[in-house]
Parts: structure tokens; C-alpha cells; sequence
């Protein structure tokens, strides 16, 4: 077997490689093609980057993200100036997809990655210690456990701060200087112990503002980047067509190949815009959800159901598979929710089965839901 062969064999098992591991041929194909300037420390032009993560069918490059195409473009201006990039928006809405394809393009490195949360402490954006070392040896380079901002400075590449409003504002805090200086300095080696950004660096970070467990960020830190707001997906045949798309390249990757009628997404689609929206397709209003009811989560849900089928049922996904999987991500840890789901079923589902079987067998495989 060839090594590219035994590359593709390793990366088939992977239960979620990197992206440029995914994307190596069109990565590959960009940069053979790509003639543009570009700015210093990218691996693509700007022209490119937009290419890789919108598509080019005469380059046999992939669409990657389905949304906002100005947005992309925006993006990628804010990371060639001095300004950090924040994107905000609902959960599931590809915020980290947008950040991972963004690294991936330009930087060849989507793994230099901060995860905020409430155990985020300043040394994991800063550097830390390994304290074996620095007993023995006392502060030395070798003793310094750089972390991914450090490595993304010294590089001169994309850094990424997932849910940074997941930190405490203090923690927050500790970015204002590296994004105005765009340095770091490690006291303990002495002064000459500075570590300047080189050029290609930038920071990419997420924000959802919504959840539980969120902080206000400082004014001050809000200054050092441009926002962009990743909105939900409205437009239910481009939906339907990404949930369906997305889960058929997951079953064939898998090797699974359950039957999954197009009008069965259609139906999975409806419920999830209808109680993201707070409203039906014919306008009667609905009280919203505090369950996350993303394009992500329903791609979740018709995931679930194929394997069900697959596994469990006849191969063939249906409206019942669909109401068995609906639960885990519909009902949580919220009472309000679940009346909210059961009026939805009692009003809009069951009128609806009247004239539709598929709508008809979906509520009454529902109320297994409320037992």
C-alpha cells in the first residue's frame, strides 16, 4: 500500500479528523492554482481562503459553510488588519465550524485552540510550567509549557478562543494586552524575556451569548474585535437539503446506508424552524424553546434516527424514528419546554395529521414522549 493510501486508510478511522486533514486534496488543489497576493504569514490569498470555505466547482473545492456569504468576506478582511475576529451567535449556528475553516485556510493549522470555561485560568492563555523542570533547573526555556496563543505568536498564525464568555471576566481580561501589544512577556525569565507576535497572527473567538453559565464581556476587550453575528439558517428547502446532505456524508463514511425520504427532513425541519422561530409556517405563534434548536441539533436528530434504523428497524427512516430521537434533544432539564412541546403536538402536529400521514404517524409515535 502506498503512503498516501495508508494516510486515507488511518483518516477513515478517525471518528472527526482535522480539517486540513479532511480537506488535504482541496487545500492542495488552491494552492497549485492560487496566484493572488497574499498577506505575509498566510498560506492562501484572501481570494483563495474565501474560495476554500464558500466552494469553487471549477476547482473541485466543497462548499463548506452554508449561510451568510458576506459575512465569510468580512471575516477574512477583519483577520488582515490588527482588529481580533469575535463571532456570536445562537448555539449550533457553525460558529466553531467558521473559525476551524478559517484557521485551516489560512494559517494550515486549525489546532491551536483555548476551550473557555469556568476552570479557565490565565496560565492556559498565557504559559505555564512543568514543574519537574523548574524545580530542578529553576525558570529556563525548557521548563516553560507555552500555550496555544504562545505557539500562534511565535508562528506568526490563527489562534482560536472558543466560548470566551464561558471565562470569568478576569480571565477575559488577560487578552486586552496581548491583542493591543501583541506580545507576551514571561517575567521569570528575565527582561529579555519577550515573545513579539509575528505577522500571519491573529485571534478568532466565539461567543454564545445566550447559554448559561455566560459573562458580560469588559468594554475594553469588546474594543479589540470586530463582531460578526452567525445567524440560523431560514430558508427551509436550503436546509432541508444541508441536514439530508450532511448525514448522508456521515452514513457513508460509516459505511451505513439507511433509506431517508426527503419528505421525512422536511418534516424534521418544519418542527425545528417552527419552535426556533416562535412561529408556524402559516404565522400562529408559538412560545420559543430554552432547548437549542440549531440546523446542528436537527443534522443530530436525523443522524440518530438513520442509525436507529439501520440498527433497530427495517433500514428505513421514518416519522417514528424521528419522534424517538426528538426527545433527547427537546426535552432537558426545563418543565417550561416540556409543556411548550406538548402544545406544539396537541395544536399544530396533530392538525396537520389530519390531511398528512407522515405529519399523523410522527404525533402519535410523539406520545411516548409525554408517558
Amino acid at each position: 500500500m502506498s503512503i498516501a493510501n495508508d494516510t486515507g486508510a488511518q483518516a477513515a478511522r478517525i471518528l472527526r479528523s482535522s480539517a486540513e486533514l479532511r480537506y488535504r486534496d482541496e487545500l492542495e488543489r488552491l494552492r497549485a492554482a492560487d496566484r493572488e497576493p497574499r498577506p505575509e504569514g498566510w498560506q492562501l490569498s484572501p481570494r483563495a481562503v474565501r474560495r476554500f470555505i464558500l466552494g469553487d466547482p471549477a476547482l473541485q473545492v466543497s462548499r463548506k459553510f452554508f449561510g451568510d456569504d458576506p459575512l465569510v468576506e468580512r471575516a477574512i478582511v477583519t483577520l488582515m488588519g490588527h482588529q481580533g475576529l469575535m463571532l456570536v451567535g445562537e448555539p449550533g449556528t457553525a460558529k466553531s465550524l467558521l473559525s476551524e475553516l478559517l484557521a485551516t485556510a489560512i494559517s494550515g493549522d486549525s489546532a491551536l485552540t483555548i476551550q473557555g470555561a469556568a476552570g479557565t485560568t490565565e496560565d492556559h492563555i498565557r504559559y505555564a510550567w512543568n514543574y519537574a523542570l523548574l524545580l530542578a533547573e529553576g525558570p529556563s526555556g525548557r521548563a516553560l509549557v507555552p500555550s496555544p496563543m504562545y505557539r500562534a505568536m511565535v508562528a506568526g498564525k490563527l489562534v482560536r478562543f472558543e466560548e470566551i464568555t464561558r471565562c470569568p471576566p478576569e480571565i477575559q481580561d488577560t487578552m486586552i494586552s496581548l491583542l493591543s501589544e501583541k506580545q507576551i512577556m514571561v517575567p521569570e525569565l528575565g527582561d529579555a524575556a519577550r515573545v513579539h507576535a509575528r505577522r500571519g497572527f491573529n485571534v478568532i473567538a466565539t461567543a454564545n451569548l445566550r447559554d448559561r453559565g455566560v459573562h458580560e464581556m469588559s468594554s475594553a476587550l469588546k474594543r479589540r474585535f470586530n463582531f460578526e453575528t452567525v445567524r440560523p439558517i431560514r430558508d427551509h428547502a436550503f436546509e432541508v437539503e444541508l441536514v439530508l446532505g450532511q448525514v448522508r456524508r456521515e452514513l457513508d463514511g460509516a459505511g451505513y446506508a439507511p433509506r431517508i425520504e426527503h419528505e421525512v427532513v422536511a418534516l424534521l425541519v418544519t418542527v425545528f424552524q417552527e419552535l426556533r422561530a416562535g412561529s408556524t409556517l402559516e404565522g400562529t405563534p408559538l412560545k420559543t424553546l430554552d432547548a437549542v434548536m440549531s440546523t446542528a441539533e436537527a443534522v443530530n436528530v436525523l443522524h440518530a434516527a438513520a442509525l436507529e434504523a439501520s440498527f433497530l428497524g427495517n433500514g428505513e427512516v421514518t416519522p417514528r424514528e424521528m419522534a424517538n430521537q426528538l426527545q433527547g434533544v427537546l426535552l432537558k432539564d426545563s418543565v417550561d419546554d416540556v409543556k411548550r412541546v406538548q402544545h406544539y403536538f396537541d395544536t399544530v402536529v396533530r392538525e396537520r395529521g389530519r390531511c398528512d400521514s407522515a405529519w399523523k404517524r410522527f404525533g402519535d409515535a410523539a406520545r411516548s414522549l409525554w408517558a
